[in-house]
């Protein structure tokens, strides 16, 4: 597991949150990028929900890091009791009154899943709010964690550029050996790995944008295209997705 240094302090943190260019905190676009994170979003709710629907038949949902709600809506028009938490101000437009500031502010309630959609790289304290989740979580329930992988292709091919690194926002940065480690180090178990295939183009448009400075062209278009099909074809029987979503047990 490799750390962010230096990474600004906790309590500073949420001015990186604001800025317009933070897609997933906003549902207006701005350029070519977020029309196409938008797009996708629309897609990926459906497949998220497919993913925690053989999970839930019974039960409530926790969605850490709710951002504007989008999960939690498309949830709560299943029929399923969504709750969500997000510390930053997006909460305010998720429309929503499930969605808390922070884990202490959730009603006492167990939950039978708890999402974290490319959340865990962004909290600072993951021994305390894996036990919080731990202790929140039915006695045969699932966590659900999504983050970017350190061993892709992607990854590799574009280094220091690589757009997932996205920082000073991920203060972490997994591989699976490394999740699997801190899962087992605070009572909970990777029992199964699941990739994201579409986050290597997604990732790979933004890191051929960091290249040039924050314009795509339609050459960065073709790399990045190109590079995120590369980054699935070269994942492999090892599993070394852009992004890989866990499935954890306690």
């Amino acid at each position: 597991m490799t750390i962010t240094n230096p990474r600004p302090k906790e309590e500073e943190a949420g001015k990186y949150y604001q800025s317009t260019s933070y897609i997933s905190h906003t549902s207006t676009a701005a350029g070519i990028m977020d029309y196409i994170y938008l797009i996708v979003r629309r897609f990926t709710l459906k497949w998220k929900y497919s993913l925690i629907k053989s999970h839930i038949q019974s039960g409530k949902l926790l969605d850490m890091g709710a951002g504007t709600g989008h999960f939690l809506n498309y949830c709560k028009s299943a029929g399923i009791e969504a709750y969500g938490v997000e510390p930053s101000q997006a909460r305010t437009s998720a429309n929503n009154n499930n969605i808390f500031q922070a884990l202490n502010d959730l009603p006492e309630a167990k939950f039978r899943v708890i999402t974290l959609w490319h959340v865990l790289e962004h909290v600072y304290d993951l021994k305390e709010t894996l036990t919080q989740l731990k202790n929140k979580l039915e006695e045969n329930g699932t966590i659900l964690v999504a983050v970017p992988n350190l061993q892709s292709f992607d990854a590799k091919h574009y280094q220091d550029q690589w757009a997932a690194y996205d920082v000073p926002r991920h203060v972490w940065h997994f591989s699976k050996e490394s999740m699997k480690a801190l899962m087992e180090n605070n009572g909970l178990h990777v029992k199964e790995i699941i990739p994201m295939k579409l986050d290597s183009y997604y990732v790979s448009l933004l890191s051929e944008k960091n290249i040039s400075n924050g314009k795509l062209s339609l050459t960065g278009v073709v790399k990045g295209i190109w590079n995120g099909l590369r980054s699935n074809l070269k994942a492999g029987n090892e599993m070394n997705y852009s992004s890989l979503i866990y499935i954890i047990k306690k």
